[in-house]
């Protein structure tokens, strides 16, 4: 057809078959000189524009240097742009010169010549385009044009070296000068071309990121990230190690992207709204015309009003119709449908490419079962050239190499791309919550907030993952149909029904699954709780010694859990059955209808084995789409959820004015305001006016609407009318105090720069110095989440403080002294607040409820019920009889109360006092009006002691440690994270808890399972071969039903050996988890006391939830799959050596390659896991913390701050991230390649024992390499997988080898009704809390006789609570004894020994349970028992109104019953137990006065035959006790009677005096 032209062209022969239809075939000249130059040439013309588009750019002229590198480049190109010239000047010579001859050269030597010339021009100009660009260090294009070059130039290479040698001389010699020397020169092109030119700008920035520097080469294998891997084996990672991001991944660069489209797109859909909502009131028939009207009002009336037509309901509507109808609002309440479009436009490129690389790699994958039917049809027909046979493996070996590095860039692009999508979803949220409004805010707490941050941007980053697989799943089912509709016709259909058969009986099982799931995820968060309130509540389970009962409980849930679990496990060994079958299933019946079908049809091994990699690759679609829609249904959820909450309104910007032509700091001109868009005002008609300056203080009841005001102030409220106008910048301190997880320091200087002089004059004015001398590092000590370490004041005075450092114009001081003491309150106000303090220059506003502060303000604003009912001076309020006397009414006669219950203070008050408020600044934020009350009440309640706050114990350590710097700052040690290898002994471990037995036994069934499989195969191969037996004959039908038959047996026997060995190794593993358990279990609770107090319990609990998972479900699936893994590939490995036997030599060097690349990526990839996971957590507990601090950060307009802090931890989170992709792609490239070596290998043996091998062995083991690569892939994912879990094992261990206390019952048993008289002896007892800790109590020795009432006293730190835990072991003597009824306790079980003593401890401690329980755990008692204990401790009426009586139930940690009611029971627990020792610990502020005397009546009377140890804080308590023991310093300074300790005038006297005692008594006395 078009040879004819071709050949007048060249004039020589285009094409003849039988140039290679010899054994040494070769291509004719003209091909050579035609299609093999066209081929590169094009590429690079079609490219061309690309770089010289760079050069028409004007702005970067010669930006760079011009490198040594650059310059050989463009010389190479020069040097064969004269070869061109040279080789056109010789034709023409030829056919011109003196000596030319008639016959003249063809064109194609003229215009071949030419081409050249102008192309290698074209290429200076390309490499100087390149040179140009922005970052660039080579060109991949450019690479691919010299690499096609080279490639095509070495047929005319052996060519014109294959004539040269026939003819025994060169014909042609200047040509072939000229053609060698260009090759030369080509071939040192393109290796120029593989080296990276860097520019010393990207130079420096290599040792941050090696990336930028990366050649092509690099690129595709991943080879820049050998340095990481390197280091990440020889140490481990820590965060330092790890590369800056480019920009293109950076935070910032993604979230501008991404909100740049998100306003197009969000805008869209707000309008798409507004029209919905216009048509619809006119829809709505059942609506009357004037409710019509007013919801098409509002529409014109500015932005957002979208919702207002939502919100207007009638109000008189029932509350259930209101509900309904808030319900169907809500899906039509936000504008929706934007999220997806916004996040494929950001990111359309990256997915675009992706989806270029996945289609180019599912075209390739088909390619593969060609080559292996042209492989098989080779070595059956022993007549084909030998080349032929190399030629395809060849051809695999470079198919299959294409396929891993496209499928390779596709993954790389797919996770990148959903790592920016939940980079850019994460920071979306945040921004967003920066401005959203208070309506938007209620409807979702800080924890779901959270939530869409973590949980919902992690379903996004999953699914766009494998977004492409939508659709190249049903590309690549269509295209293996087409195929295997080609091997074998319709038959293929019964195959194509076993698979699609089997997608509903996974689904069916998948859901029972997800059944049993849920029904174990409540087991577990019963168990989590029981072991939770366990934990909190061990003091009392050892006192009490009431750990049995506990544990029977947990483990009573444990079993339950064990139960579900067994359940699910055996329904995955049915589905593992079903998994394995189905391969086996699906190729039986497609061969069997084949077979049956006609007796012409004969099973050939191309068939056969071209068959099964078809249906191999038909499997991963079949798997992954129902993976993928579900997950895609579930990431809707989140879309929507994500719609919602970023489409929500944003807080108005213009509610405040700063108008600079006011001549006030703060006017309000007629203004009312409402907390939600549409609701009744709660501040009505607000006029105000403060001058700069001033100090105003704000009064009213509770509920009349203060804080109210402070954040109408903020512009936190909606303004119904009126506006109000601030001049100067702003200060806030909250009524709760936010404090931010960092150190004191970063809290109060809030982003401004560190001035040491002012910093110190507020430390000293917010009275933090003597807090800061107690904490460990001074103002550098960390304050943990939610200002954990801190009381409720010293949080309230660090937030005075950041605001009195922020030298702002206005301060806004939401009752910022009521947290506080009242003597700290007054230096607060006095130094801070006041007309003498800090702040004296500036504009204050003061809500405030301290009467005594009143006098000292210049004015003061009076609200009743939301209006400004009076404005004035103090003076002149009063004498005006109006409102503000009123309120001073009410607040006098409580401060009454107050200074009474300060007159029991002594100094006791410097003990731990459970703090109301602490406990509330936890929970989430309540809106101001049930916060108001809530803390109005506390007030009531004064609390005392906030200032030095610290459990007496504590203070001790606190102390200790300061004496000894080198022990650190910590009480908590450190929790150690694992690094580097996972020791071989805990896989021992686990394996023991297996059962050597049972271990043996599975590994012997799955072993038996890989020989079933290899049998069919070789079955399958030996079937193929009837083909060449039978050859034109007729196909028996015996040895047909017999192949048939074997086949199938065979896959049926693989399928009940996996589901023997699943169910056998499914009982194994949860016997594995009982045993772990409870040994962790058994020794938690025989662990002593000091382990807790040196713990943080979220330590212990997650051994209990995150480990006991781990061995529970992740360690056990692991582990079953690396066993399966390993098989498959040792049982393709040995099939392959069956086959070519020749093989073996190769296995052993791939074998040392794969091992050292498995351990350089596990031990990277390990540490870049954990890195992450480290990483994370800072990202959400920002967040929260941001989201409950808003008011404040929009206070003090630190928005931008926040944002880029945000930026900051979202990026350390991707440097690990990041890399840990790369990582993965790296494994896989080189896996993959090992693989495709194997592939290639099996097929080079193939090709050189041709003549002894048949068909079907060939097919078999190369089929058998082909899959190969996917499992090795596997096989290091799962070792890796597995080392992670296994490190549970571990930890769990570590915990269940603690060391114990003493032991609960020795053999020395005390007589059944010990201790008769209760007497009590110390000698010489000196005790240490650690071993290397100083003495705390030094030598006590004193003796209390039986039925004798001892009160113990003395200031914090002195050892009084020692005492007590000393007498019930919680500690163990350092030397002395003591003595109970002249037995030494040392002696005796701990549980003999606690059993008999009884404690009331300082704060009641309850668990969830029935009230009986808490009483009586073990169900010793009777019910009358336990109503005659109620009934002496004063909760008899109380129970007998509970409609459950003692089967009420308690909530977690009692809350659900008051603080004296706790006590009481506490009480009622002490009286049961009758024992003849009781020790009182006393509770202070807990319980009110009434309570107090109650229990103290109860005591007298019920306990007056015992003996009572009562550890004093009020003085009053123990006045009438025989004797009071003082204590100082860990000695006893005084131990005698009270009035004789009075007369003395020592300690004890002083003491009495502090509290205000002493001239009573005396002059009772």
């Amino acid at each position: 057809m078009c040879a004819a032209p071709l050949e007048e062209y060249c004039g020589s022969i285009f094409w003849n078959a039988s140039y290679v239809n010899k054994e040494d075939p070769d291509l004719p000249v003209c091909l050579e000189q035609t299609v093999l130059v066209w081929i590169p040439l094009g590429f690079l013309w079609l490219f061309a524009p690309y770089h010289l588009m760079s050069l028409c750019r004007r702005a970067q002229v010669n930006t760079k240097h011009l490198s040594k590198h650059y310059l050989c480049k463009q010389f190479v190109v020069s040097l064969l742009f004269l070869t061109a010239i040279a080789s056109l000047a010789i034709t023409l010579g030829e056919d011109f010169g003196p000596n030319s001859s008639t016959v003249k050269n063809s064109a194609v030597y003229y215009t071949n010549p030419v081409l050249y010339a102008v192309t290698w021009i074209l290429l200076l100009l390309c490499q100087e385009g390149v040179r140009r660009r922005e970052g660039a260090v080579d060109s991949a294009t450019l690479f691919l044009f010299w690499f096609l070059l080279v490639l095509c130039d070495i047929f005319p290479f052996q060519t014109l070296l294959r004539e040269a040698l026939r003819l025994g001389e060169i014909g042609d010699v200047p040509r072939f000068c000229l053609f060698y020397i260009s090759f030369g020169l080509e071939v040192i092109a393109l290796i120029l071309s593989a080296v990276a030119d860097v520019s010393p700008e990207v130079r420096e920035h290599l040792k941050k990121n090696p990336e930028r520097g990366a050649a092509f080469l690099s690129r595709i294998t991943f080879n820049w990230f050998n340095s990481m891997v390197l280091k990440g084996y020889k140490q481990p990672l820590v965060q330092e190690d790890l590369w800056d991001l480019r920009e293109v991944e950076s935070t910032a660069n993604i979230s501008q992207h991404f909100h740049h489209h998100m306003q197009s797109e969000l805008g869209a859909a707000r309008v798409r709204l507004q029209h919905k909502l216009k048509k619809k009131p006119f829809k709505s028939g059942g609506k009357g015309p004037e409710e019509a009207s007013q919801n098409g009002l509002p529409n014109g009336l500015g932005k957002g009003v979208s919702q207002d037509a939502l919100m207007m309901e009638d109000k008189g509507k029932k509350r259930g119709e209101k509900r309904k109808e808030k319900n169907k609002k809500e899906e039509e309440d936000y504008p929706n449908s934007w999220l997806i479009t916004t996040i494929y436009k950001t990111f359309k490129w990256i997915l675009i490419e992706s989806a270029f690389f996945k289609l180019l790699q599912d075209m390739l994958t088909f390619a593969s079962p060609q080559l292996l039917k042209l492989m098989i049809a080779f070595t059956q027909d022993k007549s084909s050239n030998a080349w032929e046979g190399y030629l395809y493996a060849v051809l695999l070996l470079v198919v299959t190499i294409l396929q891993s590095l496209f499928l390779q860039q596709y993954f790389q692009r797919c996770f990148v791309l959903g790592m920016k999508v939940r980079t850019a979803i994460m920071a979306a949220v945040y921004n967003k919550a920066m401005v959203v409004s208070n309506d938007a805010r209620k409807e979702s707490t800080v924890g779901e907030t959270v939530n869409l941050m973590s949980a919902d941007a992690q379903r996004f980053n999953d699914v766009t993952n494998f977004i492409q697989l939508l659709w190249s799943c049903p590309l690549q089912i269509t295209v293996a149909i087409v195929f295997l509709w080609l091997e074998l016709g319709p038959s293929v259909l019964a195959g194509l029904a076993v698979m699609v058969l089997m997608v509903p009986i996974n689904g069916f099982l998948a859901t029972k699954a997800r059944k049993f799931q849920v029904e174990n995820m409540k087991h577990k968060d019963k168990r989590m709780k029981t072991m939770n309130e366990m934990l909190n509540g061990i003091k009392i389970l050892k006192l009490f010694a009431w750990e049995p009962s506990f544990q029977a409980q947990v483990e009573g849930i444990r079993d339950q859990e064990l139960t579900v679990m067994k359940k699910f496990t055996y329904l995955t060994s049915v589905s593992t059955f079903i998994f394995t079958c189905a391969p086996a299933l699906v190729s039986l019946t497609s061969f069997g209808v084949f077979v049956s079908l006609s007796s012409e049809n004969v099973l050939t091994p191309e068939k056969a084995f071209t068959s099964i990699s078809l249906f191999n690759i038909l499997r991963f679609p079949l798997a992954m789409l129902p993976m993928l829609i579900a997950a895609i249904v579930q990431s809707m959820v989140s879309n929507k959820r994500l719609e919602k909450f970023l489409g929500g309104e944003d807080l108005e910007s213009d509610i405040v004015r700063h108008d600079p032509s006011f001549s006030s700091a703060i006017s309000i001109c007629d203004a009312s305001f409402a907390w939600e868009r549409d609701s009744e005002p709660l501040l009505k008609n607000v006029s105000l006016d403060i001058k700069p300056g001033r100090l105003v203080a704000v009064v009213g009841a509770v509920g009349t609407g203060k804080s109210s005001l402070m954040s109408a102030l903020l512009g936190e409220m909606y303004g119904t009318k009126g506006f109000i106008n601030i001049q100067g910048s702003l200060a806030f301190v909250p009524q709760q105090a936010w404090i931010q997880n960092a150190t004191v320091r970063n809290n109060i200087l809030f982003g401004s720069p560190l001035e040491e002089k002012r910093f110190q004059k507020v430390i000293q004015a917010c009275a933090l110095a003597p807090d800061l001398k107690l904490l460990g590092a001074g103002d550098l000590t960390e304050i943990g989440e939610k200002g954990i370490n801190l009381s409720g004041g010293q949080k309230q005075r660090v937030s005075l403080a950041r605001a009195a450092y922020s030298q702002a114009d206005i301060y806004l001081l939401d009752d910022p002294l009521s947290a506080v003491d009242s003597h700290v309150g007054k230096h607060l106000f006095d130094n801070v607040i006041g007309p003498k303090g800090l702040l004296k220059k500036k504009t204050r506003v003061l809500v405030t409820h301290g009467v005594s502060f009143l006098p000292y303000v210049d004015e003061i604003v009076v609200l009743v019920n939301g209006k400004v009912s009076e404005v004035g001076s103090y003076k002149s309020l009063l004498a005006s009889k109006g409102a503000f006397s009123e309120f001073l009414e009410t607040y006098a006669q409580s401060n009454r109360t107050n200074s009474e219950a300060d007159g029991h203070q002594d100094t006791e008050g410097l003990e731990l006092i459970p703090d109301r408020e602490d406990a509330q600044a936890d929970s989430p934020l309540e809106d101001s009006v049930s916060f108001t009350l809530k803390r109005e009440n506390s007030i009531r309640h004064s609390q005392r002691g906030s200032s030095i706050r610290l459990r007496k114990n504590s203070t001790l350590k606190k102390s200790e440690d300061a004496r000894e710097p080198n022990k650190g700052q910590r009480l908590i040690e450190k929790e150690t994270m694992e690094t580097g290898k996972v020791k071989f002994s805990v896989f021992l471990q686990y394996l023991r808890a297996l059962g050597w037995g049972y271990t043996a036994i599975v590994f012997a069934i799955y072993i038996i399972q890989n020989v079933a499989m290899i049998g069919q195969n070789l079955w399958l191969s030996d079937w193929t071969d009837d083909s060449v037996d039978y050859f034109n004959k007729t196909y028996p039908n015996h040895v047909r039903d017999t192949r048939v038959g074997v086949y199938g047996a065979l896959g049926v026997a693989q399928g009940l050996f996996v589901f023997l060995g699943t169910f056998i190794f499914a009982k194994a593993s949860i016997d594995a988890s009982r045993i772990l358990h409870s040994r962790l279990l058994n020794n938690i609770l025989r662990v002593p006391m000091v382990f807790f107090d040196t713990t943080p319990i979220g330590r212990i609990v997650n051994r209990f939830a995150k480990d006991i998972f781990s061995v529970d479900e992740a360690i056990p699936m692991s582990l079953r799959s690396w066993i399966m893994c390993l098989l498959g590939v040792l049982s393709t490995l040995v099939v392959i050596c069956l086959a070519t036997p020749f093989f073996i030599v190769i296995i052993i060097p791939l074998a040392i390659i794969y091992f050292f690349v498995l351990r350089f990526y596990v031990a990277t990839s390990r540490q870049l896991r954990r890195l992450d996971s480290v990483s994370r957590s800072p990202i959400y507990s920002h967040f929260g913390e941001t989201v409950s601090g808003l008011s404040v950060i929009r206070a003090f307009k630190h928005q931008e701050r926040f944002l880029k802090h945000n930026e900051v931890t979202i990026d350390e989170n991707l440097k690990s991230v990041y890399p840990w992709i790369v990582s993965n792609r790296w494994l896989a490239v080189r896996l993959e390649f090992l693989g495709n070596l194997v592939v290639f290998f099996s097929a080079l043996f193939a090709v050189i024992a041709r003549d002894s091998i048949d068909g079907g062995l060939v097919g078999l083991s190369i089929s058998y390499a082909l899959s190969v690569t996917q499992t090795l892939n596997w096989l290091v994912r799962t070792t890796s997988e597995l080392e992670t879990n296994v490190v549970a094992v571990e930890r769990v261990s570590e915990y269940s080898e603690l060391e114990n206390e003493a032991k609960w019952i020795t053999e020395t048993r005390p007589p059944k009704n010990w201790p008769e008289a209760g007497r009590l002896q110390f000698i010489d007892y000196k005790v240490r809390y650690r071993p290397g800790l100083d003495l705390v109590l030094h030598g006590i020795t004193c003796d209390i006789a039986s039925t004798e009432k001892v009160g113990i006293v003395g200031r914090t730190g002195a050892g009084k609570s020692s005492l007590t835990n000393c007498l019930f072991r919680i500690i163990e003597a350092a030397e002395g004894r003591i003595l109970i009824d002249d037995i030494d306790i040392s002696t005796i079980g701990l549980h003999d020994l606690r059993s008999r003593l009884t404690i009331i401890p300082q704060d009641p401690v309850l668990f969830s349970g029935s009230l009986r329980m808490n009483l009586d755990p073990f169900d010793t008692f009777s019910d009358e028992e336990l109503w005659g204990a109620l009934e002496l401790s004063h909760l008899k009426d109380y129970v007998t109104g509970l409609q459950e009586g003692l089967q009420h139930e308690v909530t977690e940690g009692g809350e659900n019953l008051s603080v004296g009611q706790r006590q009481l029971l506490c009480l009622a627990r002490a009286l049961l137990r009758k024992s003849r020792i009781l020790i009182l610990d006393e509770a202070t502020a807990a319980v009110d006065l009434e309570t107090d005397n109650l229990i103290q009546k109860t005591i007298r009377t019920e306990f007056s035959h015992c003996t009572v140890l009562t550890i004093a804080h009020r003085l009053h308590s123990i006045m009438d006790s025989s004797r009071v023991m003082v204590l100082d310093a860990g000695k006893i300074v005084e131990f005698d009677s009270p009035s004789n300790l009075l007369e003395k005038q020592g300690h004890f006297y002083s003491m009495a005096k502090d509290a205000g005692i002493v001239q009573e008594e005396i002059s009772v006395l």
